[in-house]
């Protein structure tokens, strides 16, 4: 699956499990969703989208891992699915206006944690275990720096 984003151009989406992520409709939510919540009420043009968001982050972790790969760092490849998996699904929590009400309905539970509910729905949904990428996106997986990539102070997100 290539789909054109306006900030990378063509993006590759491999087929098999990253496309079925793609597609499966929690993800393809994200496309109704405002990246910077209301910012686009006074900023008409900040119209981008999680669903746009996360095919960037998802994007940059594929470069990032293709550099890392050049450079000797073992990483096995049912640990790069799942650090594709980990960042494409990152944001999958977020409910609408983003940030601005992310305690609002449901206080104490960050949309990280909904990610994480949903992460294993979508596995279940598609018959794939993602509890690897779980493992990665919580910060809990052996291999500390994956989850690096996916969330810290300098990962790809914040790209």
């Amino acid at each position: 699956m290539i789909i054109n984003d306006p900030v990378f151009g063509f993006i590759e989406v491999p087929e098999g499990l990253m496309a079925d992520l793609v597609r499966h409709p929690l993800f393809v939510r994200l496309s109704r969703l405002k990246q910077l919540g209301p910012t686009h009420y006074v900023y008409p043009g900040a119209t981008h989208t999680r669903f746009e968001h996360s095919l960037g982050a998802f994007h940059l972790v594929c470069q990032a891992l293709q550099a890392l790969g050049e450079r000797g760092v073992c990483i096995l490849e049912h640990e790069q699915e799942s650090v594709m998996a980990a960042m494409l699904l990152h944001d999958l929590g977020h409910g609408p206006l983003s940030h601005a009400l992310e305690h609002a309905f449901l206080p104490g539970i960050s949309h990280e944690d909904i990610s994480l509910m949903l992460m294993e729905r979508m596995g279940r949904d598609l018959g794939h275990s993602l509890s690897t990428a779980a493992d990665i996106y919580r910060g809990t997986y052996p291999k500390w720096f994956l989850h690096e990539l996916v969330c810290s102070q300098l990962d790809m997100d914040r790209l």
